[in-house]
């Protein structure tokens, strides 16, 4: 972090030397144990001249120049690295009670217990890192966890009481064995392996968010409607569609919490890069520096389209790189996909292959923040996300026409003078 000194009877030597951008920033007193004013702030020349500079005008305002002897800063691109940032150097100073300063809570999951001998499933914001293959989430809040939880056992005949069973035929049963939603495992109403059956029915649709459901029901339907049986073929249907809503009540980032990965794009603090931060492991890393050279950005001020905007191309683009003329004697160098495709890996590998064993605190911390990152309204989130395919492998095709909006994202908001970023 840069760090400055600064004197209280000169508040304005140290203010103008500070820049008027995004940051995180601590205020440190003359005492040397003494705990440091953290915080992030879009604009940290602005902050800092209302809580260092007096004013008459705002005597209620908080003022801290008579406690301060030396302001640190780092820049950040975006909210999202700065919350991070914060986090961090809360950590840092406070250790565990950074969670509580920043309200960051453990989100809710979908918690499947498989190892009752009868599974079910239940909401919870503590799942268990000894089973976390079975803990799905993270969801926006309790409630929306709740609601797939209900939807989804319609779907199933699993238990939904909480007792432990000892299976016996004198056990009255509930409501939910009378309206036959349930296997009744509580007075042997069916077979242990019966209900090992479908309870492995539920794990698969929790683990695939429905796909493995909607891929048998797919099938029967298009059986049956190929052998003329189209009864058979619309029940089938209204199934399929059943699956499909209960499915539209979760994101792409529901996953297993052991297999949650994801890719974050934001905007970067420096020019010509983009951001990129990896989840993995119950863990945030980066950010990593993605450079933009030699891309061709989308500038909507000249009415270019850019390269990784557009889903088509009329021409291909070369591997290596080519040089175009501006008009104006200035040339650009352009390079070709297959060498942002190899910039892009290169980019991730170190960030995957990373070994940094996340905390307890780091684990919640990192996880509650990405949480709340991306279940904003899309209009207040910033940036990019993508989680990897069936197989695990990233769509690196995806990520850099991701990282083409962003970078299109900075051009826009930054002064003309301060663009770097080639555009055609």
């Amino acid at each position: 972090m840069e760090q400055i000194g600064f004197d209280p009877a000169d508040p304005k030597a140290a203010l103008s030397r500070l820049p008027q951008r995004a940051a995180i920033f601590a205020l440190y007193g003359a005492e040397v144990h003494a705990e440091p004013y953290i915080g992030h702030t879009p604009n940290l020349r602005g902050r800092l001249e209302r809580l260092l500079q007096p004013s008459p005008k705002h005597p209620r305002r908080l003022q801290l120049a008579s406690r301060v002897r030396r302001i640190a800063w780092r820049l950040a691109g975006s909210e999202f690295e700065s919350l991070l940032l914060q986090f961090e150097l809360l950590q840092e100073v406070h250790g565990a009670k950074c969670l509580e300063r920043m309200h960051l809570r453990m989100p809710y999951f979908v918690r499947y217990l498989g190892g009752n001998p009868y599974p079910r499933i239940v909401v919870t914001n503590r799942p268990s890192q000894r089973e976390a293959n079975w803990a799905y989430g993270p969801f926006p809040s309790r409630a929306a966890a709740e609601r797939y939880a209900e939807e989804a056992l319609k779907l199933f005949l699993l238990r939904r009481c909480t007792d432990d069973l000892n299976p016996d035929p004198s056990h009255p049963g509930c409501v939910y064995s009378e309206m036959k939603m349930c296997l009744a495992p509580c007075y042997q109403g069916c077979t242990d392996e019966r209900y090992a059956e479908e309870a492995a029915a539920v794990e698969s649709f929790l683990s695939t968010r429905g796909e493995s459901r909607l891929v048998t029901l797919r099938t029967q339907r298009d059986e049956a409607s190929a052998h003329l049986e189209f009864e058979s073929a619309a029940a089938l249907h209204t199934q399929v569609q059943r699956v499909e809503s209960v499915r539209a009540l979760t994101s792409e980032l529901v996953q297993p919490m052991s297999q949650l990965r994801a890719v974050i794009l934001q905007a970067s603090a420096q020019p010509d890069e983009v951001a990129v931060f990896l989840y993995q492991d119950g863990s945030l890393r980066g950010s990593a520096a993605f450079s933009t050279l030699g891309m061709r950005i989308q500038n909507e001020q000249s009415g270019s389209s850019s390269l990784f905007a557009q889903p088509m191309m009329i021409e291909p683009v070369p591997e290596q790189p080519e040089i175009r003329d501006q008009g104006s004697g200035a040339k650009d160098q352009v390079v070709g996909r297959g060498v942002l495709e190899a910039r892009m890996k290169d980019v991730l590998v170190p960030l995957t292959e990373s070994q940094n064993t996340p905390s307890a605190t780091e684990r919640q911390g990192h996880l509650a923040l990405l949480k709340r990152w991306y279940y904003r309204p899309e209009a207040r989130r910033t940036g990019e996300i993508f989680v990897p395919d069936a197989e695990g492998h990233w769509p690196i095709k995806a990520i850099l026409r991701g990282i083409g909006r962003v970078a299109a994202g900075m051009l826009k908001l930054a002064p003309q003078s301060q663009t770097h970023v080639p555009s055609h």
